[in-house]
C-alpha cells in the first residue's frame, strides 16, 4: 500500500520549510528512521527520517521548493495490499480486505539496479547549495577548492561573478534617458546598440542587470522578527566608551594556559562572562514582558544568545544557563555554538529560550551601533571595535595620556521593563569588569 509522508511541524511556530536536498530517489528501499530529506526552516537545517519501511514510489516535491506543514512530500510503498480500514458505524465492506504480505517473495529474483548515466551530484554542504540557488549558480560547473573537492561558499561567489563585467575605475554611472527624450520608446538603434559604447563622448559603465533574491528562509524570518521587535519593545539605547586593556591582557594570558589549549580565546569570552556576572547583580535585564498574563518574567537562568553570521544569515543560538559555567566551560560552549552555526547544523533547541543577547560588530571595524532587541528578551549588548587610542590615566599630579585598548559598548533595552537607572548600573558593571577583570571576584 502506498503511504504518503507529510511535512511535519518543525516547531517554533514555523509553518513552512524548503526542501534542500533529497537523500533518496524513486525505487530506493528504505527502513524506518532512514533519512529521507533535508529541509531548511527559517532557523535551521533538519533531517527528516522515514516513518515507514518500504520502497520510495515518488518524490512529490522538487528540491528548492517551499511547502507548508502538512503537505505530502514523498510516497512510500510499504509492500502491503489492502484497503483502508472501515470507519466505525459504517458496517462491513462488501469485499474482504486482502491479507498483508511480504514486500518481496523469497523466490522472486532480485532486481538488477539500473546504472544512471547522469554524473554524480557536485559535493557541497546544504547551506552552500542554497546559496548557489539564490545566486543562480549551477554547481555542476563549479570546481571545489575545499577538502576532497568540496565546493565552498567562496567558490560559489567566484562563479557568480565570473563572466560578469566589472565597472572600470572612473566610469560614470549609467545615464538613463526617458522614452520622451529618446523619442524611440527607449529602444536602441543601430547607431547606439544596447549596452554598447556611447557616441556622445560620455563613458558609460556596462549594466550587468538586476539580481533578485526571493525573500524567504532566514532573511524572511529576520525581517519579521525585526518588525515585531521595533513595534513590541520600547527601545532605548545607552552608550559607554571604556578602557578594556585589562581584558586584552587577560585574553593573552588565557591563550598561554594549558587548560585553554586548542580553544578559541577572544574578547567575546570575557564579555560573555562579564554579562553573566552583571546580570546577577542587575537581574531586571534578564527578563521578558508577558502582555497576555500582564506579568514581567524574571528568568532564573541566563540563556546567553550569541549573534552569529552564518552562510544562511544572522542566527542567534544561545548557551543555556551560562551563568553557572566556568570560564573554560563558557569558552568551549561559545566555540561549539559558533562552529555549529557556521556549518548550518543548528537545531530548534539551540536558539529557543534566549534571555539576553550579545552582538559583535567590532569584528567589522565598526565603533558601535544601535542593536535591536532579540525576540521576547528585554535587552541586548553590542560590542564595538577594540582599538588603540590615547587615554587619560591617573589623577592629579599622576595624570598622563597613554595608549590603551578602548572600545564603545551600546546597550539597547525595553524601557517598559527596565528603568534607565538599572540599565546604567548594568552597563557600568560590565565596563568595570572589562577594564579590570580581577574585579569579577567582587561579583
Amino acid at each position: 500500500m502506498k503511504r504518503q509522508f507529510l511535512l511535519p511541524d518543525p516547531g517554533e511556530g514555523l509553518l513552512e520549510a524548503e526542501i534542500v536536498s533529497w537523500r533518496v530517489e524513486a525505487g530506493q528501499e528504505v527502513e524506518v528512521n532512514d533519512v529521507l530529506v533535508e529541509i531548511e526552516t527559517a532557523k535551521s537545517l533538519v533531517e527528516l527520517p522515514s516513518p515507514f519501511a518500504g520502497t520510495v514510489s515518488s518524490l512529490l516535491v522538487p528540491e528548492g521548493a517551499t511547502v507548508e506543514v502538512g503537505t505530502a512530500i514523498v510516497e512510500i510503498d510499504d509492500g502491503t495490499e489492502g484497503e483502508e480500514p472501515n470507519l466505525v458505524g459504517y458496517g462491513p465492506r462488501d469485499e474482504p480486505v486482502a491479507s498483508r504480505r511480504r514486500r518481496r517473495a523469497a523466490a522472486e529474483p532480485e532486481p538488477v539496479p539500473e546504472v544512471s548515466a547522469e554524473p554524480p551530484a557536485p559535493r557541497a554542504k546544504p547551506p552552500v547549495r542554497k546559496y548557489a540557488r539564490d545566486l543562480g549558480v549551477d554547481l555542476s560547473g563549479v570546481t571545489g577548492s575545499g577538502p576532497d573537492g568540496v565546493i565552498t561558499r567562496a567558490d560559489v561567489e567566484a562563479a557568480s561573478t565570473a563572466g560578469r563585467p566589472s565597472p572600470m575605475v572612473g566610469d560614470e554611472p549609467r545615464q538613463v534617458a526617458s522614452a520622451a527624450q529618446e523619442g524611440r520608446g527607449g529602444e536602441a538603434t543601430a547607431a547606439q546598440p544596447a549596452g554598447g559604447p556611447r557616441t556622445d563622448g560620455v563613458r558609460e559603465s556596462r549594466d550587468a542587470g538586476d539580481h533578485r533574491i526571493p525573500i524567504k528562509g532566514v532573511r524572511k524570518a529576520t525581517a519579521e522578527a525585526m518588525v515585531r521587535s521595533v513595534t513590541a519593545h520600547v527601545h532605548v539605547t545607552e552608550w559607554l566608551t571604556c578602557d578594556v586593556t585589562g581584558t586584552m591582557e587577560l585574553v593573552e594570558t588565557l591563550k598561554g594556559r594549558r587548560e585553554f589549549a586548542g580553544q578559541r580565546v577572544s574578547p567575546l569570552l570575557v564579555y560573555a562572562k562579564a554579562v553573566c556576572l552583571a546580570l546577577g547583580r542587575n537581574p531586571g535585564l534578564n527578563a521578558s514582558w508577558d502582555g497576555q498574563a500582564g506579568e514581567i518574567i524574571h528568568h532564573g537562568d541566563v540563556n546567553l544568545g550569541i549573534a552569529t553570521a552564518t552562510p544562511r544569515g544572522l542566527m542567534v543560538p544561545n548557551i543555556k544557563a551560562a551563568q553557572g559555567l566556568s570560564l573554560l566551560e563558557l569558552c568551549q560552549a561559545i566555540s561549539h555554538l559558533v562552529a555549529v552555526s557556521r556549518e548550518g547544523r543548528l537545531q530548534p533547541p539551540d536558539y529557543a529560550g534566549g534571555t539576553f543577547t550579545i552582538t559583535n560588530v567590532g569584528v567589522f571595524g565598526v565603533d558601535a551601533g544601535t542593536p535591536i532587541i532579540n525576540g521576547d528578551e528585554s535587552a541586548i549588548l553590542c560590542m564595538g571595535a577594540i582599538q588603540r587610542r590615547p587615554w587619560v590615566v591617573g589623577t592629579g599630579a599622576e595624570e598622563r595620556v597613554v595608549p590603551r585598548w578602548v572600545t564603545t559598548l551600546a546597550l539597547s533595552f525595553d524601557h517598559r521593563i527596565i528603568d534607565g537607572e538599572e540599565a546604567s548600573r548594568f552597563l557600568h558593571d560590565v565596563a568595570e569588569i572589562l577594564a579590570d577583570p580581577a574585579l569579577a571576584l567582587l561579583f
